[in-house]
This record gives structure tokens, C-alpha cells and sequence, in this order.
């Protein structure tokens, strides 16, 4: 119950945070200091999105601890691995989020991440629009971002 209130939770501010957002690459940190400034509680809205990710994956653990307590992976592998992949997604998600403020952490974190695909030169042009993390790389995660935790449902 926990975890669908957070994920419901991640969902509102997500939408509401996307609404004052620019995934321009000269003007995507700035957008965030506007929404932090200016926009009337934006400041509240970006937080309560990013503590709401530490507890989506806080509940997350917590959920994945109780299954392999209970040894559910032994009784139905198929729910077991159909979690972990739906596990998997959500990291991904998380990390393209982590990304969108593009300040020097998540713009270098970017870089160390997609360069562990560099055995596969087209899957980092697929992913990064480049050979290199820059505006493209931005607009895609942010698409990415924005859209896949819609299409679960």
C-alpha cells in the first residue's frame, strides 16, 4: 500500500514538475532554480519528488526483502522475475531522472553510465543521440523520464 501511495505521489509532483521544465540543454538547470524561486511552492514540489524516489525504492526493498523471506521466488518464479524486471525499469527511470537537472553530478554520472554501453557503439548513439552526453541525450532521457512510468499501467 505504501509503495503504490509513493509511486501515486511520484506521479503528481512528476506532472506538476514537468509543466515548468525545459530539457533545453543551456536552460535545463536554470528551469529548476526558476521552479525552486519562483514558482509559488515549487520548491516543495521538487523535493517531495526527490525524497519520493528515495522512498519508492525504500518500500522497494522493503517489498523484495518480505518475498525472499517468504521464499516467493521458489513458489512463482514467474511473479519473481516479472518484479525484478519491473525492479529493473525502475531503476532506469530513477537514474533518467537523476540526469534532468544536469548540473555537474548528474551530467558526469550520465557519462559514466552510458560509457558502460561502449562495447555497443550504436546502442550509445541510440541512446545518447551522439557519441556523447549533450542536448539530445537531455530531450531523450527527459521523454524517457516522463514516459515510461505512464505505460505500466
Amino acid at each position: 500500500f505504501l509503495l503504490g501511495v509513493a509511486i501515486i505521489l511520484q506521479i503528481i509532483t512528476g506532472i506538476l514538475l514537468a509543466l515548468h521544465y525545459t530539457s533545453d540543454l543551456n536552460s535545463a538547470y536554470f528551469s529548476l532554480f526558476f521552479l525552486i524561486r519562483e514558482v509559488f511552492y515549487g520548491w516543495c514540489l521538487r523535493y517531495f519528488h526527490s525524497s519520493g524516489a528515495s522512498f519508492v525504492f525504500l518500500f522497494l526493498f522493503l517489498h523484495l526483502g518480505r518475498a525472499m523471506f517468504y521464499g516467493s521466488y521458489f513458489y512463482n518464479p514467474n511473479t519473481w522475475f516479472s518484479g525484478i524486471i519491473l525492479f529493473l525499469f525502475l531503476m532506469a527511470i530513477a537514474f533518467m531522472g537523476y540526469v534532468l537537472p544536469f548540473g555537474q553530478m548528474s551530467f558526469w554520472g550520465a557519462t559514466v553510465i552510458t560509457n558502460l554501453l561502449s562495447p555497443f557503439p550504436s546502442l550509445i548513439e541510440w541512446v545518447s543521440g551522439g557519441y556523447c552526453v549533450h542536448s539530445p541525450t537531455l530531450k531523450r532521457f527527459f521523454l524517457f523520464h516522463y514516459q515510461l512510468p505512464k505505460k505500466k499501467k
